[in-house]
C-alpha cells in the first residue's frame, strides 16, 4: 500500500490511498461464497443457489461493504503509521487517477491541534471561600420548619395576611373576554411568598373569608403565557377560605421528625451544618474551577477542529430537542435549532476538552483509583446507605467515568491554582448558594 500524506490548511489533511483491485475482487468473492451457503431465494434450496445468481442480487451490496471494510482499515493503518491523531471521520472519495490493477482513494480528515499552554504563573485566578455561619443553620432551620407547617382555618373576621394559605375563585378577562387559564375554582396559594404575580396577592392581602373584589392586573412582557404577555386584565377574585399557618417548635421532636440521629436541637443544628458544608464544599469547587478553565483558556493557543465542533454542536442540538420533547412539545425532534445557537458553547467545550487534556497529558494529573474511591465514598456519605451508593457507582463503566473526569478536572484545578497568581475571595453564604 503505498501512501501519501498532504497538508491542506491548518488541521485539514488529505491522504491518498491504493489499494490492489484483486485485494477487493478476492474480499468480495470470498463473502459471496459464504453468503451463498444460507442465502434463501424463490425457486432454489437453501444453499444450493447458483453463485452467478448470488451474485446478481447482492454483489453490489456485498462490493459497497467490502471496498468500505478495506479502505477504512487502509486509512487507519495509515494514519498510525504517519502517527497523526485524527479528529472526527475522515470524507472519502475515489481517485480516478489510480495506476494500472490499482483502486486510488483520497481521505480529507483533520487532526487534533498542538496545544501552546502559556505561563500560568502570569495567569491570575480568583479563588473563593464560604464560612457557614449560624445565621445560615438559622436560616435552614426556617425552611425545615416551613416545609412541615400545618394549616388552620382562621376565624371569618380575621383578614389574609403574608404566610396564609387562601382558597379562592377567580376570574380574569382581557377586553371583556375570559381567557385560557385565567378562570378556576377553589384555587390555593400562599400569600406573600410569589405565588401568583404581585398585583394579585396585593388585592387578596386583607380580604375576609366571603369577599370579593375586582382589580386590574398587567401580564408582565415576559410572562410564560405568550397569549396573555404584555396585556392589561381584570380580575375578580371571591375569597373562599383564610387558613393560618402553624410552624413546629424547634425542639427534639422536630429533630426526630427529620431522622437525625441525635434527635436533639444540638444534633439537628450540628446534622444541618455538616449538610451545608458539604455542599458548600461542592459549589466553592466548581466556581473555583470555572474560574481556572477560564484561565486556562485565556492562555492556550489552539485551532478547533470543525469536525469536533461539528459533533458537540449535534449533539447540543439533540439535547435540547430531548428537552422540548420532554416538556411534551409536539414534533420536538424536528424542532428546527440552528447551530449558530449553542456555536460559542461548543467551541469552548471543545477548546477546554483539548487543552485540559494537554495538561493532563504534560503533567501527569490523571485521576488515581484512590482519588476516584475517595470521591465515590464522599458524594455516597450524605445517603442514608452509603454502601449501596458505592456499589452503585462501580456497578456502571459510564458512571466511573464520569467520577474519574470529576477528579481529573479538579487535578487540573489544583495544578493551576498551584502556579497561578492566586487572588483570594470571601463570599457570603446567601451569595453562594444564590439566595435573596
Amino acid at each position: 500500500m503505498a501512501v501519501t500524506v498532504e497538508t491542506l490548511e491548518k488541521l485539514e489533511r488529505k491522504i491518498t490511498l491504493s489499494l490492489p483491485v484483486d485485494v477487493i475482487q478476492n474480499e468480495v468473492a470470498t463473502r459471496l461464497k459464504k453468503m451463498a451457503r444460507t442465502v434463501k431465494m424463490d425457486g432454489f434450496r437453501p444453499g444450493k443457489v447458483p453463485m452467478n445468481v448470488v451474485a446478481q442480487r447482492y454483489g453490489y451490496s456485498v462490493h459497497y461493504e467490502v471496498m468500505n471494510d478495506k479502505v477504512g482499515e487502509a486509512f487507519a493503518v495509515a494514519a498510525n503509521e504517519a502517527k497523526l491523531r485524527v479528529a472526527g471521520q475522515p470524507r472519502i472519495s475515489e481517485n480516478e487517477t489510480s495506476p494500472e490493477g490499482q483502486m486510488a482513494f483520497d481521505a480529507i480528515f483533520e487532526v487534533f491541534p498542538d496545544v501552546k499552554i502559556g505561563d500560568l504563573s502570569t495567569a491570575e485566578v480568583e479563588k473563593i471561600t464560604t464560612a457557614v455561619d449560624d445565621g445560615a443553620i438559622d436560616k435552614t432551620v426556617e425552611i425545615l420548619r416551613k416545609q412541615r407547617r400545618t394549616f388552620a382555618q382562621r376565624a371569618l373576621e380575621a383578614p389574609a395576611e403574608d404566610g396564609d394559605r387562601v382558597t379562592v375563585d377567580f376570574e380574569g378577562k382581557i377586553d371583556g373576554e375570559t381567557f385560557e387559564g385565567g378562570k378556576a375554582e377553589a384555587f390555593q396559594f400562599l400569600v406573600g411568598e410569589g405565588q401568583m404575580l404581585k398585583e394579585f396577592e396585593d388585592a387578596v392581602r386583607g380580604m375576609k373569608s366571603g369577599e370579593s373584589r375586582t382589580f386590574p392586573l398587567a401580564f408582565p412582557a415576559d410572562y410564560h403565557g405568550k397569549d396573555v404577555a404584555g396585556k392589561q386584565a381584570d380580575f375578580m377574585v371571591t375569597v373562599k377560605k383564610i387558613e393560618a399557618a402553624h410552624l413546629p417548635e424547634v425542639n427534639e421532636a422536630l429533630a426526630k421528625s427529620l431522622g437525625i440521629a441525635d434527635a436533639t436541637v444540638e444534633g439537628l443544628r450540628a446534622d444541618i451544618r455538616k449538610n451545608l458544608e458539604r455542599e458548600v464544599k461542592f459549589r466553592v469547587l466548581a466556581r473555583n474551577k470555572q474560574a481556572v478553565m477560564d484561565a486556562l483558556i485565556a492562555k492556550a493557543e489552539l485551532d478547533l477542529p470543525n469536525s469536533s465542533v461539528q459533533t458537540e454542536l449535534n449533539r447540543m442540538v439533540e439535547s435540547a430537542r430531548a428537552d422540548l420533547k420532554q416538556r411534551g412539545i409536539k414534533d420536538a425532534d424536528k424542532a428546527p435549532i440552528p447551530d449558530d445557537i449553542f456555536r460559542p458553547q461548543a467551541e469552548r467545550r471543545v477548546r477546554l476538552g483539548l487543552v485540559v487534556a494537554e495538561l493532563v497529558r504534560s503533567n501527569a494529573l490523571q485521576a488515581t483509583t484512590e482519588q476516584i474511591k475517595a470521591h465515590i465514598e464522599e458524594l455516597a456519605a450524605s445517603y442514608e446507605k452509603p454502601a449501596d451508593v458505592v456499589r452503585w457507582y462501580y456497578s456502571d463503566n459510564q458512571r466511573l467515568a464520569e467520577v474519574e473526569a470529576i477528579v481529573i478536572e479538579s487535578n487540573v484545578t489544583d495544578f493551576v491554582l498551584g502556579k497561578a497568581k492566586v487572588v483570594e475571595k470571601a463570599v457570603v453564604f446567601d451569595e453562594l448558594m444564590g439566595q435573596n
